[in-house]
């Protein structure tokens, strides 16, 4: 049987077991072996590749500490303030709840990197809420899962981590050049809530007041730090992004066993008094012990034991794509669609439509290294396609029919995945505009970083233009 043959009736095969719910990384694994067997390849090759990664990657050790650092915020009950802070400054807006749950995500997402994480932390604490305040319930959950989208380029971000390993690129300039971008996600989304809940007159109304403005804000201190800390050490160069991850767990530890349980303690008159309270007024701080640390831990273990074996076979799995010419193809296909920016548009829609059946993990490892090559050939900025790379990957997660946070913000909510998708839609089309922004205008990606305009603003004011 010829090799095209072969490989075409394996890859059939995987797709097959991929549409009846077989995990991604078995599929890619058996297609993997299938294709190095068709290939003439030995085995060993395979174990040799992935003892490689596991111990020459130690970039991707921040993956599963920054997967611990969400766990342990959200066990510690900092979420829960950060979200009563954005609720505090938005609420006085008609969808103040809504838009509070968006910038609650992104404060979240400064912290976790996790799309799914901060999709199901939001959802499960806002959604009640929400349907309290008279918002439609399809609605809140489609916030929710919306508002999940930015956990993958708010640094710190799993996936920036693991496109700057396949990619041989700066982890620290890529987590830099997600901020801007970002944040202009967040108040996109922001935009589309405070339009579709004025048009439905949705929300109750609350007082601006400056004092439990003051209140929340110095309620979520932790959180604030916990963000200040992981974006300081990596702006000013203190942390590699290993060590940011390394710093902000034992930070959260501490926070977790010592100085939450002290302060519930302090206020445990104002926690017997929280079932008579609104929910605006709420501040509630669990804290854990070291008895509660293992289960933690082996949550996010377990989460790192998926993503981690799937990062390592992609290796394989790129070997054999080169070897197989696929690489060659797709590259001869966007080189002949023109320029810069035909080829860029043309990554951006092939990002979009593997988004809407792939997670965003194997679309990175899958699809980064054959069409980065490509649009750094026509004079795209590597770090800025990275981001117009992962913002796209960050968009599939809300676009059917594979759309994870829609999964599980259906989960978390119990609103039925396809009712979600009429006001999902809304929040779709508002981050495609931004990431067309992203593509068009470079400097939203490199205005933090040297050269950008932020970047040399500021050192002109404290380096008086010496850099």
């Amino acid at each position: 049987m010829e090799l095209g043959t072969l490989v075409t009736l394996i890859s059939i095969s995987v797709t097959f077991l991929f549409m009846l719910g077989v995990p991604v990384f078995l599929v890619i694994a058996y297609w993997v072996v299938g294709t190095s067997l068709a290939l003439g390849q030995p085995m060993v090759n395979i174990g040799t590749a992935l003892s490689d990664v596991f111990t020459d990657g130690f970039a991707l050790l921040a993956m599963p500490l920054f997967i611990l650092t969400g766990d342990l915020i959200n066990r510690a009950g900092i979420a829960r303030r950060l979200s009563d802070f954005a609720y505090a400054c938005l609420g006085w807006l008609r969808g103040g709840l809504a838009m509070a749950a968006i910038g609650a995500s992104g404060l979240f997402a400064a912290i976790s990197g996790s799309n799914s994480a901060t999709t199901a932390t939001i959802g499960s604490m806002l959604h009640p809420e929400m349907v309290k305040g008279g918002y439609d319930p399809r609605f809140s959950a489609a916030t929710a899962a919306a508002g999940g989208t930015v956990g993958i380029i708010i640094p710190p971000s799993i996936i920036f981590i693991v496109y700057g390993f396949i990619m041989n690129l700066s982890i620290n300039d890529l987590f830099i050049a997600g901020i801007v971008p970002g944040a202009l996600m967040v108040f996109a989304m922001i935009v589309t809530a405070f339009i579709v809940s004025t048009l439905n007159k949705w929300g109750v109304l609350i007082r601006l007041d400056p004092i439990r403005v003051l209140k929340t804000a110095l309620g979520g201190w932790l959180g604030f730090f916990a963000i200040g800390l992981v974006l300081w050490g990596i702006y000013t160069g203190k942390f590699s992004p290993t060590e940011a991850a390394g710093v902000t767990v034992g930070f959260c530890v501490i926070v977790g066993f010592v100085c939450l349980p002290i302060y519930r303690r302090m206020n445990i008159d104002e926690e017997k008094e929280i079932n008579t309270r609104s929910w605006s007024e709420m501040i509630v701080v669990r804290g854990f012990g070291p008895r509660e640390l293992p289960s933690i831990t082996m949550r996010s273990a377990q989460i790192t034991g998926i993503l981690a074996p799937l990062i390592a076979i992609s290796v394989v799995m790129q070997q054999n794509l080169s070897s197989l010419g696929a690489k060659a193809l797709l590259e001869e296909f966007l080189i002949s669609m023109g320029g810069y920016y035909p080829v860029l548009f043309t990554a951006m829609a092939i990002v979009f439509v593997a988004g809407m059946v792939l997670e965003s993990l194997p679309v990175t490892i899958i699809l980064a290294p054959i069409l980065a090559p490509i649009a750094a050939s026509v004079g795209v900025d590597p770090i800025q396609f990275a981001v117009v790379f992962l913002v796209g990957a960050s968009i599939g997660f809300i676009t059917p029919p594979y759309g994870l946070n829609l999964y599980v913000a259906s989960g978390v909510t119990g609103v039925p995945y396809f009712r979600l998708l009429r006001y999902s839609t809304l929040y779709l089309i508002s981050l495609l505009i931004v990431w067309v922004a992203v593509a068009l205008i470079p400097e939203l990606s490199k205005t933090l970083l040297p050269g950008g305009i932020v970047y040399e603003t500021l050192s002109g004011l404290f380096l008086g233009g010496d850099g």
